[in-house]
């Protein structure tokens, strides 16, 4: 669980972005950039999160959903599909080719939210290395 209180001019995609950036902080990942897209160009897709753990570069997909009682298995992760991990992978080689980083290793991760309306609390799971 993981409390933090929501700003109202917040979507919840957007809350959830930023309560991902606070529980990788907190873990000692350094935040290189949240939202990074191509701005020239056929827009390829978005990155949520780029961060540094150690010297690895992580390319984090965040996906959150409210929480609901009937909710049986409906979890935020499941969205990340090969169509996502393809696009996430497209923009990931257009940010390494720009910033020349050919030579520095990296990983994709997921952080997979779930936000109860009631308590203002999520619920993280953080999956690392989710192309393997």
């Amino acid at each position: 669980m993981f409390n933090f209180l929501q700003k109202k001019n917040l979507s919840l995609g957007q809350l959830g972005e930023k309560v991902a950036v606070e529980f990788l902080k907190k873990r000692g990942y350094l935040i290189v950039c949240t939202n990074f897209t191509n701005k020239k160009g056929r827009r390829i897709g978005e990155i949520d999160i780029i961060a540094k753990d150690k010297d690895e570069f992580v390319f984090v997909e965040v996906k959150t959903r409210k929480e609901t009682p009937y909710q049986l298995s409906s979890n935020p992760e499941e969205n990340i599909n090969h169509q996502k991990l393809h696009k996430l992978q497209k923009i990931a080689t257009f940010y390494i080719k720009n910033n020349n980083l050919w030579d520095s290793p990296y990983r994709f991760d997921g952080i997979s939210l779930i936000y109860n309306e009631k308590t203002r609390t999520f619920k993280i799971k953080h999956l690392k290395n989710i192309f393997l």
